[in-house]
């Protein structure tokens, strides 16, 4: 079976507001075997409604549309419905009692705007919401079946949970499987994966690129859960053995999650010194629930002072080589290591622009120093992008090589 999801909105089209409704929305299909074969976001327009739902029906066997359901003018969707439909909006008495009652509950009056959330295409069905004041709808168009839900998705996942997904088939299933890693580019990791990657395959392999994480994807289809995991499983460990150390994660973990289960299995700790990323690396650290059983703490060494006062950084040092620079960013990290008190120290040193740089220490020059008692490791980069961009990369590289220096280190003890 296969779906199209429409996103309604003219905030979602104006750019205003993300749709973060289909994809919730593709994974639970998937979850039923059901593939979703197109996104669409329509603006509040009726005619623009009506044509891509009419689309929609000959593309697909199930068709869910979120959005537009409200109380004002501009809330169209079941207007296009049913014009889709050829058919009239009648009001649904259970609807408008159930809206009522929902307003009576929490002392407030009820607008007459509120009465057209009760009006459904003539030989629709209402669905219940239980969250709000915008009731659902099922109809059959053409053949396909067609699910109204509201937008917010505090009332469409319950809705869909509750009322729509009881009603689909298991129509086979889909497994999916995703590898995250780091180090290397896009191009190079499709290389390696090159042969698993052809289309047509099944199971189906690609990759994704966010921020310097890339993401290879393995989709596997069969009629029964059990043939689609073994198919999944058997490529992602295929993809698995060719990546090696470049994957990091599986599935939902994060690259600062991952490295705060390393620190934590070793029951060791780590301290940052930051100077270009403004403490954004611990930011990403203290997004992870836990982080204080591993992490000490951090310095924001944004000036030359600060790097002397609070890392010990020597002001020779500094003017030898210049804040950015292979000996600067090595005296942070094992400043912020002996200051804190911590196993492993991360520092961050460079030119994250769009000013400051020059022909030796162009913009996007960093250099970034693990550190632990056996001393510092230095890495340059030269990163691309707007300030934003070299920062982010930076945290999550310095991020990367912690990772990898950890793992290496909990090796050598093994052996």
């Amino acid at each position: 079976m296969q779906a199209v999801i429409l996103a309604v909105g003219d905030e979602l089209t104006g750019g205003l507001k993300v749709d973060t409704n289909s994809a919730a929305l593709s994974a639970r299909l998937a979850a039923r075997g059901i593939a979703t074969v197109r996104h669409e976001t329509v603006g509040d327009d009726l005619a623009s409604l009506a044509v891509a739902l009419r689309r929609a029906a000959g593309d697909a066997d199930v068709i869910i549309v979120t959005g537009g359901l409200g109380p004002t003018e501009d809330d169209l969707t079941r207007h296009a419905l049913a014009d889709a439909l050829g058919v009239d909006l009648i009001a649904d008495a259970r609807s408008l009692e159930r809206i009522a009652g929902f307003f009576a509950a929490r002392g407030r009056p009820m607008s007459d705007n509120n009465r057209r959330q009760a009006l459904i295409p003539a030989g629709a069905e209402a669905i219940d919401n239980d969250a709000g004041t915008a009731p659902g709808i099922a109809a059959r168009l053409g053949a396909a079946d067609v699910f109204v839900l509201p937008g917010p998705p505090g009332e469409m996942t319950p809705m869909f949970d509750r009322s729509i997904a009881p009603r689909l088939p298991q129509a086979g299933a889909i497994v999916r499987r995703r590898w995250h890693c780091f180090g290397a580019g896009e191009s190079n990791i499709a290389e390696r994966i090159a042969d698993l990657m052809v289309r047509g395959r099944n199971p189906q392999v690609g990759t994704t690129a966010s921020g310097g994480v890339i993401t290879v994807h393995v989709v596997a289809r069969s009629a029964t859960v059990a043939d689609a995991c073994a198919a999944a499983e058997a490529d992602a460990g295929e993809v698995a053995s060719r990546l090696g150390t470049l994957i990091f994660g599986a599935d939902g973990q994060t690259l600062p999650e991952v490295v705060g289960a390393a620190l934590a299995a070793a029951e060791q700790t780590l301290a940052t010194a930051e100077s270009c990323t403004g403490g954004m690396i611990g930011e990403l650290i203290t997004g992870v629930p836990g982080a204080s059983a591993w992490f000490r703490g951090g310095v924001v060494a944004y000036s030359n002072a600060a790097k002397t006062d609070l890392l010990g950084v020597e002001p020779d040092l500094i003017a030898a080589h210049g804040a950015v620079s292979e000996p600067v960013a090595a005296a942070m990290a094992e400043g912020a290591r002996r200051a804190l008190g911590a196993d492993w120290s991360v520092a961050v040193t460079g030119v994250a622009g769009p000013g400051g740089g020059s022909d030796d220490k162009p913009v996007g020059l960093v250099f970034i120093a693990v550190a632990s008692a056996g001393g510092a490791a230095v890495h340059r980069y030269s990163f691309a992008g707007a300030r934003d961009a070299v920062r982010r990369r930076a945290a999550l590289t310095a991020l990367n090589h912690l990772r990898l220096a950890v793992a290496d280190a909990q090796t050598t003890r093994e052996t």
